[in-house]
């Protein structure tokens, strides 16, 4: 079985090389375009069968110089290139999206600096502190958050404080999830986000839980309230951090005011993964 394999790849030249290197650079860039899309899995599925039948056609057909089967093969690419269009339009546009908000983008004028926020950001969960109420805010900051947002209720609003409190106020629908905060703007409100798995011995809530894992994923910075003690808490890069009250205006600043703060928080997340298995959690009660 080998042997007709080998005589295959021999009877190529240079150009059918090229045209298979090209196909499958091409297919990876629409993989890794639309990987955090909801269509991922299917298209990748797909994307998989669809290679490996065609990178095997083109075989033959290289081989044996079976022109017409190659035409009737065009056709049919065709075809199912503007099938796939139709059917997975919705994830192309959310992919659009996200493209569209990536922050390494900045030298074409299309990403915005982060606005000062820490200010509302430090009233708010004082706010929630001082009255006892749960609270789980997510800021984005260079990678993007939109497949979370997706889970939970659109809101796009400015940073109120007003608005935070009813939100998170237990009487509200909203105030099971996270509101993610986006370019100074609250985006949406009773998100999902992973679960993370903090180290054994370690008593964390539903709130602490998300923070953790969404940190761990993400380069997003976390403000969590505990509705059971009031403690305020900053989850970064898989870690959990206690802020003592008068300290969190400060720290909401080095994170998220500061010019380098982007800059930071991308060699941090890389830092990260070279520090996986050995991360460092404070206790919460």
């Amino acid at each position: 079985m080998g042997k007709p394999v080998q005589v295959l790849f021999d009877s190529m030249d240079s150009r059918d090389l090229i045209e298979i290197a090209i196909l499958a650079v091409g297919i990876y860039a629409v993989l890794r375009f639309l990987r955090r899309t909801r269509g991922a899995g299917i298209v990748r599925g797909l994307g998989i069968v669809f290679c490996g039948f065609f990178l095997v056609a083109q075989l033959l057909i290289a081989r044996f110089d079976l022109t017409e089967l190659g035409k009737v093969l065009d056709y049919i690419l065709a075809t199912t290139v503007f099938g796939l269009l139709v059917i997975f339009q919705p994830e192309l546009r959310r992919g659009l999206m996200l493209l569209g908000q990536y922050r390494g983008l900045q030298f074409l004028g299309v990403a915005d600096e982060l606005p000062s926020i820490s200010k509302s950001l430090t009233d708010t969960a004082l706010a929630l502190s001082k009255d006892r109420v749960g609270g789980l805010i997510a800021v984005q900051r260079e990678q993007s958050l939109q497949p979370y947002i997706e889970t939970g209720e659109r809101i796009d609003s400015e940073l109120s404080i007003p608005l935070l409190r009813t939100i998170f106020h237990d009487q509200t629908p909203l105030h099971d999830g996270a509101v993610i905060v986006q370019r100074g703007r609250i985006i949406a409100a009773a998100c999902q986000l992973p679960l993370g798995n903090p180290p054994v011995g370690l008593r964390t809530g539903m709130r602490h839980r998300a923070a953790i894992g969404l940190s761990d994923e993400t380069d997003a910075l976390l403000l969590i309230v505990s509705e059971e003690s009031g403690r305020i808490s900053l989850a970064m890069h898989g870690q959990l951090e206690i802020v003592p009250r008068d300290q969190l205006a400060k720290r909401l600043a080095e994170e998220l005011d500061a010019p380098s703060a982007p800059a930071e928080a991308k060699r941090s997340y890389w830092n990260r993964i070279l520090r996986a298995g050995r991360k460092s959690v404070t206790p919460v009660s």
